[in-house]
């Protein structure tokens, strides 16, 4: 009898063992996936073209400056000035265009030499078969430039694994206010 107890330790501890390693190999960091079994069916290519209305003016403004830094009121490129914007996204530059969506994020004075803006925002869109869904765009802006390039780094909804360009080419600009209406050209890959 005292033999049979030492062996059912050791086939106990030998069972656990194992079922610590089959446990821990199949809680590994990484795993290949089939892209039909998340629903992803033929890449896509979308263009979206759209207006974006930044106001810094008046009662309702849809962007705020929330920071800046000493030396951002001596400096001529506005630099380490920081704008959280929620501006409208319509179909035409006219303000009261039908809106498709909203652009959220920030965009910061990230240049010393030039008018150039780090933008990280989502284009979030409410209109048609792409309500729902977003864009998330992070990148340089350099204002002045005609046409300006930015990335498309990812997405929701039906822009899940997006990712593509989008071009910025100023509509209007008013000086005195900085309130801007930006042509968008959205160029994107998608399932």
């Amino acid at each position: 009898m005292a033999k049979t107890i030492p062996n059912l330790t050791s086939t106990i501890f030998t069972s656990f063992f194992f079922s610590l390693l089959i446990a821990t190999k199949s809680q590994e960091f990484s795993r290949n996936l089939s892209q039909k079994k998340l629903g992803l069916k033929k890449e896509k290519l979308s263009h979206l073209h759209f207006y974006f209305h930044d106001t810094l003016s008046g009662k309702n403004p849809t962007a705020v400056r929330v920071a800046k830094a000493p030396i951002t009121k001596i400096s001529p490129t506005l630099f380490g000035v920081v704008v959280v914007m929620d501006d409208p996204l319509t179909l035409k530059p006219e303000p009261s265009s039908k809106q498709v969506g909203r652009a959220q994020g920030i965009y910061a004075s990230a240049s010393q030499t030039e008018f150039g803006l780090l933008m990280a925002m989502n284009f979030a869109f409410t209109e048609g078969k792409y309500n729902g869904s977003s864009l998330s765009i992070l990148g340089r802006n350099t204002v002045f430039s005609t046409v300006r390039e930015l990335p498309v780094v990812g997405g929701s909804g039906l822009f899940r694994f997006a990712r593509g360009y989008a071009h910025a080419k100023t509509h209007s600009l008013n000086f005195t206010s900085a309130d801007a209406v930006v042509e968008y050209n959205v160029y994107v890959f998608h399932y």
